[in-house]
């Protein structure tokens, strides 16, 4: 185990753990085929609708023999979840949705643990992050985002649907820094997820929202958000709801940023139990069914298992730590 590092906050200890089962089945036993996918945050976020579209097709197709019950785990941007299920040693039931998002909230929140303490299972996908803003905002293009921004960095609130230093925080501050902004004076105000984010745009509590585009397509659709800018290296496909959507590089903007998520198991598990687990998502990944959710989610399919997810997770955390410190911000 990792020891303390210094915190950006010293609130971890006081936050909530609120935990709003939605059962996909039936209460599983110590010595069943049932498994609890944990989610690190609020329901209609990135890791909600990850995860329960894997344990949809996981349980559609019987790939697990059992039944999934899904837990979300609401606190410190996901490093709540991350103590809980690193605290289930040798668990064999339990499974949690990670991403780029927890790695960074445990360094925000000085988590004891990071995702290396667990057991790396797979990499379900990754994706762009976007820029939205409400359907009546004054700003109509990317262009007039960052001129306004730039005159005045903090008269603009952003937010994000992830703690500090995870993707909907280092994307806005790593786009602050490439425009010119001292990333100290972005005002930048963090939502526990998705649906938190959306509300708050909808709202017009903020100006801007920086996240993955899918969990917000009815927003989008509907014309209540817009979306002025993603962070690929290229736009969406031509078929996606979001290829209208330009880049940060077609408006000479020199950043691509990507987000991912997978999911990990309980520390200390049998190898044969590892290698069980990790075989169930290399048959869902083979599935027609979720092939179907990458492509309707304009996702890229990143799919690594094993220790060459580890190795990536481990990537990913000196990629947040390093970027963090560049900021100033750790």
């Amino acid at each position: 185990m990792r020891s303390r590092r210094r915190t950006l906050t010293a609130a971890f200890a006081s936050l909530v753990v609120v935990g709003s089962l939605a059962g996909c089945g039936v209460t599983r036993g110590d010595d069943s085929r049932d498994i609890l996918m944990i989610i690190p945050n609020s329901p209609g976020g990135g890791y909600d609708l990850t995860g329960r579209d894997a344990v949809q097709v996981l349980e559609d197709d019987d790939i697990t023999g059992g039944s999934i019950t899904v837990d979300n785990i609401v606190g410190a941007g996901g490093a709540v979840a991350m103590t809980e299920l690193v605290g289930k040693v040798g668990d064999e039931h339990t499974l949690m949705t990670v991403g780029l998002g927890v790695v960074g909230s445990t360094y925000s929140f000085g988590s004891q643990f990071g995702l290396s303490d667990a057991t790396p299972i797979a990499q379900l996908m990754s994706e762009p992050e976007g820029i939205l803003v409400p359907g009546d905002s004054p700003y109509k293009t990317l262009d007039d985002f960052l001129e306004a921004w730039k005159a005045d960095p903090g008269s603009l609130a952003v937010g994000g649907g992830s703690s500090p230093g995870g993707p909907d925080h280092l994307f806005p501050m790593q786009l602050a820094q490439t425009v010119g902004i001292d990333p100290n004076d972005v005002n930048f105000v963090t939502y526990d997820g998705g649906g938190p984010l959306t509300s708050a745009l909808l709202g017009q509590k903020i100006d801007a929202g920086f996240s993955g585009l899918p969990e917000f397509q009815g927003s989008i659709d509907s014309g209540e958000l817009r979306v002025l800018a993603v962070s690929g290296e290229e736009r969406y496909p031509d078929d996606s709801p979001f290829a209208d959507a330009p880049t940060l590089t077609e408006s000479d903007v020199d950043l691509v940023f990507l987000n991912w998520r997978g999911v990990l198991a309980p520390p200390d598990l049998s190898d044969e139990r590892t290698d069980q687990l990790i075989g169930y998502f290399e048959t869902m990944h083979d599935t027609p069914e979720w092939q179907k959710v990458v492509a309707d989610n304009g996702w890229t399919d990143d799919f690594k298992t094993g220790a060459d997810f580890g190795t990536f997770i481990d990537e990913q955390d000196e990629r947040v730590s390093s970027t963090l410190e560049e900021l100033g911000l750790l």
